[in-house]
C-alpha cells in the first residue's frame, strides 16, 4: 500500500491572512524611512503613495484573479511557469527567494540596532542571531503558529498608527496637546507649496514609495495554506487599497499637517515627534518597540515565503529535491533550514562590509519590479487562454481589464527607468539583470531546459 505523502497544511485562518496582508505592507519604511521620502517630495509625497497604492491594488487583483482559481504555494512563480514558460517560472521563484533573503538580512540587522537602544553595550550581531533563531523556530512550529505571531505583530503596528492618526487629528482639529490651538492643515502648502521640489521631486521618491509596498504580494505565497482560499484571499486583497490609503496617506497627512515638512527629516522619526508633541515622553521607547516588532514581523514573513518558494522550486525540479520534503506538520523543513543558513552568511557579510550589503540589496529592489511585472504578464496570458464563457465565470476579476494591466506594467517600466536615471539607484539596473543572467546560465548549464522540453513532449503525446 502506497504511503500518503505529507502536504502543506492549510492552517491559516481568515483573520491571519487579513492582518498579514496589511502587516506585510507596513514595515520599518513607514516608521523611519518616510522621513527621507518626505524630504524628496515634500507634502506631494501623499500623491506618490496614493498613485502607487492604486497600481499595487491592480497588481494584487491580477494575482488574486489567478490565486482564487488556482490556490498553490509559491503562487506567482507557479503561474509564471504555467503561463510564461519554465524559464520565467524558474527565474521568478529564485529571484523572489533571494529578494526576501536579502530583506530578512536587513531586518535582523535592524533588530540588533533597535535592541541597542535599551542595551547599548551589547554586540549587534548577538541580537541579529537571536532574532534569526527565534523566527526560524516559530516557522518550524506549525503554519498556524506563524499566522498567530504575524497576527499579533501586525496588530501592534496597526494600533500604533491608528493611535497616532487619532491623536494627530485631535491636534489638527481641536488643538489637543497644542494648548488648545488647532494646528489646521496649512503646513501642507505653507513651506514652498504642495510641490516644493516640483513633479521631479515626486518622481524621485517613486522608487522609494514603491518599495515600501514590497511584501503585499506575499498574500499569494500563502494561498497553498489558507483554509478557505476564495473567501480569505478575496477579502484580504480587496481591503489592500483602502488600508494603504488610511495607513500610509492618512498617517503622513497627519504628520505633515502638524509639522512643517522641511523639519521632519532633521528631527528623527515623524512618529516619535507626533507622540512627543502630545506629551508622551516615552515616545522614543514606544516607537522603538513598534519598529522592533515591525522588523521581526518582516523577518518572520520573509522566512515563511522564502521556504515556500524553495519548496515550490523543488517540486518543479528546479532546486534540490530535499527542499521538497515536508515535516509531519506539513512544514518544508529542509527549505526552512537552508534559507536560515544563507541568512546567517548574509548577516556576517553585512558586518564585514557595508558596501557588499548595499550592492546585494539593490538586487532586491530590482527583484520587486520583476515580481510585480511577472504577476501582470501571467494574468494577461491567463486571461487570453480562457474562452469568453470561462472568463465570464471567473469569481474574482481584475477591474478595468485589460487597461489596468497595461497601465500598471507601464508604471513599473517608468519606475525602472527613473531608477536608471538617478545615480543613487542606477546600480540596481546593473546588478539586477546580471543576477538574472547568472540564474539563466545555471538553468541551461544544468540542462533544465532539456528536461522541461521532454516533459512538454510527453504531455502532448499523452
Amino acid at each position: 500500500m502506497e504511503q500518503k505523502q505529507p502536504q502543506l497544511h492549510r492552517g491559516l485562518e481568515e483573520r491571519h491572512i487579513s492582518l498579514m496582508s496589511l502587516g506585510a505592507a507596513i514595515g520599518v519604511g513607514l516608521f523611519l524611512g518616510s522621513a527621507s521620502a518626505i524630504e524628496m517630495a515634500g507634502p506631494a509625497i501623499l500623491l506618490g503613495y496614493a498613485v502607487s497604492g492604486a497600481i499595487m491594488f491592480f497588481i494584487m487583483r491580477a494575482l488574486g484573479e489567478m490565486a482564487v482559481e488556482h490556490p498553490v504555494a509559491g503562487s506567482f512563480s507557479r503561474y509564471a511557469y504555467q503561463y510564461l514558460g519554465p524559464l520565467a517560472g524558474y527565474l521568478t521563484g529564485w529571484n523572489y527567494w533571494f529578494l526576501w533573503v536579502v530583506t530578512c538580512i536587513a531586518e535582523i540587522t535592524a533588530v540588533g540596532i533597535y535592541m541597542q537602544f535599551w542595551f547599548p553595550d551589547t554586540p549587534r550581531w548577538a541580537w541579529a542571531l537571536a532574532a534569526l533563531v527565534l523566527m526560524t523556530f516559530i516557522n518550524f512550529l506549525a503554519v498556524k503558529a506563524y499566522g498567530e505571531f504575524e497576527f499579533w505583530f501586525a496588530l501592534i503596528k496597526i494600533v500604533t498608527i491608528v493611535a497616532m492618526i487619532i491623536i494627530g487629528l485631535g491636534m489638527i482639529l481641536f488643538g489637543i496637546g497644542n494648548g488648545g490651538v488647532a494646528t489646521g492643515i496649512s503646513n501642507l502648502w505653507k513651506h514652498g507649496g504642495f510641490f516644493p521640489h516640483g513633479i521631479s521631486g515626486v518622481l524621485m521618491s517613486l522608487q522609494m514609495v514603491m518599495f515600501a509596498y514590497l511584501g503585499i504580494e506575499m498574500i499569494g505565497v500563502t494561498a497553498g495554506e489558507v483554509k478557505n482560499p476564495q473567501k480569505s484571499l478575496t477579502k484580504a486583497i480587496n481591503s489592500v487599497f483602502w488600508r494603504i490609503l488610511i495607513f500610509y496617506v492618512g498617517a503622513l497627512f497627519v504628520i505633515m499637517s502638524i509639522y512643517p515638512w522641511n523639519e521632519i527629516g532633521e528631527k528623527g522619526s515623524p512618529f516619535v515627534l507626533t507622540f512627543e508633541k502630545i506629551g508622551i515622553h516615552a515616545a522614543a521607547g514606544i516607537i522603538n518597540f513598534v519598529v522592533l516588532t515591525a522588523a521581526l514581523s518582516s523577518c518572520n514573513s520573509g522566512i515563511f515565503s522564502t521556504s515556500r518558494m524553495l519548496f515550490n522550486l523543488a517540486e518543479q525540479q528546479e532546486a534540490p529535491s530535499a527542499f521538497g520534503r515536508l515535516t509531519k506538520r506539513g512544514i518544508p523543513g529542509a527549505a526552512l533550514i537552508a534559507t536560515a543558513l544563507v541568512m546567517l552568511v548574509g548577516v556576517y557579510l553585512n558586518y564585514v562590509s557595508e558596501k557588499v550589503f548595499q550592492w546585494v540589496t539593490s538586487i532586491a529592489t530590482f527583484g520587486a519590479i520583476w515580481t510585480w511585472a511577472v504577476i501582470l504578464l501571467s494574468q494577461l496570458k491567463f486571461r487570453k487562454q480562457l474562452s469568453a464563457e470561462q472568463a465570464q465565470r471567473l469569481t474574482f476579476k481584475l477591474p478595468l481589464y485589460p487597461y489596468s494591466s497595461y497601465v500598471s506594467l507601464a508604471f513599473l517600466i517608468g519606475v525602472a527607468a527613473l531608477m536608471a536615471y538617478f545615480p543613487d539607484t542606477r546600480i540596481a539596473l546593473i546588478i539586477g539583470p546580471a543576477w538574472l543572467l547568472l540564474l539563466t546560465a545555471v538553468y541551461f548549464a544544468k540542462g533544465m531546459h532539456r528536461r522541461q522540453h521532454g516533459q512538454a513532449e510527453e504531455k502532448q503525446a499523452g
